[in-house]
């Protein structure tokens, strides 16, 4: 439903060198947490997990897209699939976590599937009259593979590859399926996701917020480049520390809420989930191109630390500018055209969904 507080003439497109921020009430009115779950988040792909997840024959990971239970699985034949995580008797769950099974069992009556979705036994059913298992299927969705990452979508949305398109060509030779999982980290935070979002989408606070990261990137060659459905900061790396030794440091954000952090030997996923119109969770996901090594172990110590230490940088100053959006004192700012054409981006987009949602 669309939010009472939404005033049309704020979802109007902007200029970069006229645009203003969108207003706080965007990010403190409760009633955009559902708004942008149907508007946003359902109509877009997600990131799941990593492709090491779903390598064999009945994998399967569970999940959630705008407050949909969904389940992606490894069929017999190698295929991946997607299925909403609801029986078609009762709506029970088809597995309650991550696992691996040679059929889907539902939870609450046992009602069986094959890993295809096709019913395939529903027991004490015999007086039901007309009642055909050959004729009850789960619900699917849309899954994609890109570059060893598994994505997932409730609703329509561009292809992957269009979405994605020239990320792999643009970090070459960096090739992402080699990289392996490592270990997740969360965190929780007492902002807006779209509060998140924007401070992710600019280096001009870094002189202000990240004195260590402003040390090991070169702010003065920082720069934004801009996608239809992503955009890309850059910096060569200056420092000496971990993997911040050499190269060049690509920071993706991927439209709504997905970001790809690459470095020398390391890609880094983050989520960022809402949970509420003030807070939301980041789901950090760890990934290298080498595990095992003296070296590499002591790598992935010093990157853990540091960027554990960013983090609760962003955390603190994202909390901050929270309060001050919903403040009632804040209404919207103007952007700078040199620093923030990232945030541009990320809120014409919104703005987007918003005035489609309106129509």
């Amino acid at each position: 439903m669309r939010p009472a507080s939404l005033i049309t003439a704020d979802c109007e497109p902007k200029s970069l060198e006229q645009a203003s921020t969108l207003p706080g009430y965007m990010y403190a009115d409760p009633a955009f947490h559902s708004f942008d779950a149907e508007t946003i988040f359902a109509r877009n792909w997600q990131l799941i997990c990593g492709a090491e997840k779903l390598a064999k024959a009945g994998d399967h990971v569970v999940a959630e897209i705008a407050g949909r239970p969904i389940i992606l699985v490894r069929g017999d034949e190698g295929v991946l699939r997607g299925f909403f995580n609801v029986c078609k008797h009762r709506a029970g769950p088809l597995a309650l976590q991550d696992g691996n099974a040679h059929q889907l069992q539902c939870k609450y009556h046992g009602w069986t599937y094959t890993l295809a979705g096709q019913l395939r036994a529903a027991h004490e059913m015999q007086l039901a009259k007309d009642f055909d298992i050959n004729c009850i299927h789960l619900d699917g969705i849309k899954t994609a593979e890109w570059e060893g990452l598994v994505f997932a979508c409730v609703g329509e949305a561009p292809e992957i590859d269009v979405l994605l398109g020239g990320i792999r060509e643009r970090i070459r030779p960096i090739d992402l399926a080699k990289f392996r999982f490592h270990s997740s980290i969360a965190y929780d935070v007492q902002s807006n996701w779209k509060a998140y979002v924007d401070n992710y989408l600019e280096g001009y606070h870094l002189p202000h917020v990240h004195p260590g990261l402003n040390k090991l990137l070169d702010y003065r060659q920082y720069t934004t480049n801009l996608a239809p459905w992503y955009s890309y900061q850059q910096s060569p790396l200056v420092g000496d520390q971990g993997p911040y030794t050499a190269g060049e440091a690509h920071y993706y954000f991927i439209y709504p809420n997905l970001m790809l952090n690459i470095l020398p030997g390391r890609l880094q996923t983050n989520r960022v989930v809402p949970l509420a119109s003030g807070r939301c969770r980041v789901l950090f996901d760890y990934f290298y191109t080498d595990l095992e090594s003296a070296a590499a172990k002591k790598l992935i110590a010093e990157d853990f630390a540091f960027s554990d230490e960013v983090q609760k940088e962003d955390i603190g100053i994202c909390e901050r500018v929270q309060k001050g959006l919903a403040s009632g004192v804040y209404t919207a700012g103007r952007l700078s055209p040199k620093r923030e054409s990232g945030v541009h981006h990320f809120q014409e987009l919104v703005r987007t969904a918003y005035r489609n949602a309106a129509i």
